[in-house]
């Protein structure tokens, strides 16, 4: 125990005398967590925190139009800003001012009016219920278009969603017209209560557990976890390059000399890196806690799930430690450290999902993604965050993480055996 204290003391003064490592290891990813939750927070705000801004030409000024822009404005995702020239909000949009217009033709009321009428009258008819249509009437009444101006710039999937959401707002007002007609025709007195029954017959629910009612995912509440991570696992950057300062300092030739073991050494890197971690998992929380909600971005909440947030932070942090001190024991020199464990992190970045969503992923991919130590974090980091899970439910990931410590940390005991009994 005693050898194990002094290497831990060891490593914990060459760490702090190193005042720039320490500054990228704090620091750089607080900065990074900022700009990157800066960068995200209105991808992650709900519609009825982030309005955008459309322009609406009516032509009509009538019943139709003013259901429109009532449709429009209820689905708190717009805010319509009314226009008198079709042209002028055609010169926005078309300069980027605005991403969308929308444009109303004249008499689009009066003769939706007269289209359903017609169609009602001539199906009466042919039941027997109403006179024969007089075939000598010419039909007037031709089809109607709205007319929709985006950004050349605006994406495709935004232009997809647009167009649904104004055809259902416009097959509603038609499917009310002729529930209207038709009863106008079969009942001779009015009367209060209606024949036919307007409202949606098929509405739709999202069930959340219970415990999760007030968690909504935030930009914060994916960030944190994401780039903590991100930041744990860069410690192989420094872990490794230092272990290879020492091979080339002699200070490995000399532990060798005394009697203690290899996995002692490692123990002692071990216990100090991982307090590295827990302390940048710690400032990040503080981070989002306090600073976020100055800066306008979402405050987490960790209220009841510290102990397990922590639990799940030690674990990421052995596994990051283990595959430093693999890399560390295997390389000979900083030229292949560096480069090497920096890449390495970024691809289990990616693979991980830290950048793009597992889901988002080609089916290779996703499968790939397993094997990332970074993917199992997540998760584990996930089920606490947003899911409101117990213990039991994060013992998978966990026990993962540790296992990939165990292994990485023998082979490198090994090869280091390996290696000197030549």
């Amino acid at each position: 125990m005693y050898k194990l204290w002094v290497s831990t003391y060891k490593e914990f003064l060459l760490l702090i005398r190193d005042i720039g490592g320490l500054a990228i290891l704090f620091i750089m990813p607080l900065v990074l967590l900022i700009t990157i939750t800066l960068i995200q927070n209105n991808t992650f705000k709900t519609l009825k925190d982030s309005k955008i801004p459309i322009l609406l030409v009516d032509n009509d000024q009538g019943s139709v139009s003013e259901q429109i822009n009532n449709g429009l404005t209820s689905t708190n995702a717009f805010e319509v800003i009314k226009k008198s020239s079709e042209q002028e909000a055609k010169e926005l949009v078309f300069k980027g001012v605005y991403q969308l217009a929308i444009v109303i033709p004249e008499n689009l009321s009066l003769d939706l009016e007269l289209k359903v009428t017609e169609n009602v009258d001539g199906i009466l008819a042919k039941f027997g219920l109403e006179e024969e249509l007089d075939s000598n009437v010419p039909k007037a009444v031709k089809k109607k278009e709205v007319r929709l101006y985006f950004d050349p710039a605006t994406q495709q999937s935004f232009k997809s969603s647009v167009k649904n959401g104004i055809d259902k707002v416009i097959s509603g007002i038609e499917i009310q017209s002729i529930y209207k007609a038709f009863e106008a025709q079969l009942t001779e007195e009015s009367s209060e209560e209606p024949i036919f029954a307007t409202d949606s017959f098929i509405s739709f629910k999202e069930i959340v557990p219970e415990s999760a009612q007030n968690a909504i995912p935030n930009a914060s509440q994916h960030n944190i976890p994401a780039w903590a991570l991100f930041a744990i696992f860069f410690i192989i950057l420094p872990l490794s390059i230092n272990m290879v300062k020492e091979k080339s300092q002699g200070t490995f030739v000399r532990l060798r000399t005394n009697p203690v073991s290899y996995a002692t050494v490692l123990g002692g890197k071990t216990i100090v890196y991982l307090g590295v971690c827990l302390t940048q998992f710690i400032l990040m929380l503080l981070v989002g806690l306090y600073l976020f909600p100055i800066i306008s971005l979402p405050e987490i909440d960790v209220t009841g799930k510290l102990p397990m947030l922590l639990v799940v932070a030690s674990f990421a942090g052995l596994a990051a430690i283990g595959l430093g001190l693999l890399l560390g024991t295997v390389f000979k020199t900083h030229e292949q450290s560096a480069p090497f464990g920096a890449t390495l992190v970024v691809i289990l970045a990616a693979l991980g999902g830290v950048w793009v969503p597992v889901f988002a992923m080609p089916n290779f991919m996703q499968v790939l993604s397993n094997v990332s130590p970074m993917n199992w974090g997540l998760n584990a980091f996930y089920d606490v965050f947003l899911r409101n899970v117990g213990f039991v439910e994060i013992i998978p990931e966990i026990t993962l993480l540790f296992l990939f410590f165990i292994i990485t940390t023998t082979i490198a005991i090994l090869y280091n055996e390996k290696k000197n009994a030549v």
